[in-house]
């Protein structure tokens, strides 16, 4: 800063109200500092600023699957009104473990970001006690953790799964395979909730040799989707509790030799941006994924913003079952 400083032929606190936003400064004088940062190559230190300031001007923020493309989606949203708030984004990821979690998130700490924005890989009290030493704003997203005071962002999961669940059966089907993501989040939780929920409210039995975990992952939920394919009366529909799932599913059917929807019907939670390009299209819950990332950059620019003592909000929204052709009336001749 002396460097810019002696070269514009101003003070240092001129060119200090310049790069830090701390004082007007006229156009005249702003020009000559900017052209002289351009012409030194000057670039502010983060670390001492940070140090002085007691804020880095980033989030950390730590997702479940980076392979998964609804967290992919909600990232770009999130960074998007993050870098235009003036915050960078470090992002990490905990492949669906709570240790590489509880790991990520010290990591973030020691570069001393100034709030968090995390989709929680189960163990809740693991979260809680590193969350409670970090001290710093955090909003949760996707799912929540009990005992957690945090604001967070979530979808009514539950009612989005009987919304699917009842499209199924208004069609015909009462056998509907249900492949889950893990039981260990509140959305592996939430969705078999609402499956079972749509059974009761339809007078359908409730069958636990039709529900089989797939840890949202393909891999887990082809082998999931195979035991249901080779059970003597095996289901006439089966809804998988994510995207990624999905995939594994449709593997297992073709596998199989079967067809869909010709032998089976398939329903899945997540739309993606390919989901009208399988064949058969496929029938998906759309999570609002900008509106999700957006709630969630607001929520931490708030609490950044003023740190009051308000108890944390809980924003929840809605899915929407987007109608393809992978779903058909059911027949006698499908199975269950």
């Amino acid at each position: 800063m002396l460097d810019v400083a002696a070269t514009a032929g101003v003070s240092v606190a001129t060119v200090s109200a310049v790069v830090n936003g701390t004082a007007p400064v006229s156009s005249e004088l702003r020009g000559r500092i900017e052209n002289a940062i351009a012409a030194i190559g000057y670039k502010r230190n983060a670390i001492a600023r940070s140090l002085k300031t007691g804020a880095t001007k980033t989030i950390g923020l730590v997702i479940a699957d980076i392979t998964n493309p609804f967290f992919t989606d909600v990232v770009a949203v999130i960074q998007d009104v993050l870098h235009r708030a003036g915050y960078a984004v470090m992002l990490c990821c905990t492949d669906e473990d709570p240790v590489q979690q509880e790991e990520q998130i010290s990591l973030l700490l020691d570069r001393m970001v100034d709030g968090l924005i995390i989709a929680p890989a189960g163990d809740d009290h693991a979260l809680e006690r590193v969350l409670q030493r970090a001290g710093i704003p955090t909003v949760l997203i996707d799912r929540i953790s009990h005992g957690i005071a945090a604001d967070a962002v979530v979808l009514d999961n539950q009612r989005a799964v009987q919304d699917a669940i009842d499209y199924l059966v208004g069609l015909g089907h009462r056998r509907i395979g249900y492949i889950s993501g893990s039981l260990d989040t509140s959305t592996g939780l939430g969705r078999l909730t609402g499956y079972r929920g749509a059974l009761d409210n339809a007078g359908i039995p409730q069958d636990d040799a039709l529900v089989r975990i797939g840890n949202f992952r393909e891999k887990d939920a082809y082998n999931a989707a195979m035991q249901l394919l080779v059970m003597p009366e095996r289901p006439s529909a089966i809804f998988s509790a994510n995207n990624l799932m999905v995939i594994g599913v449709m593997k297992a059917i073709r596998d199989m030799g079967l067809r869909c929807p010709d032998d089976i019907s398939v329903s899945s939670f997540d739309d993606f941006p390919w989901a009208d390009v399988f064949q058969p299209n496929l029938t998906t819950i759309a999570q609002p994924v900008q509106a999700i990332g957006e709630h969630a950059a607001q929520l931490i620019l708030d609490r950044l913003a003023n740190r009051s003592d308000r108890p944390p909000r809980q924003i929840v929204l809605s899915g929407r079952l987007t109608i393809r052709s992978s779903c058909r009336p059911f027949s006698a001749a499908d199975g269950g």
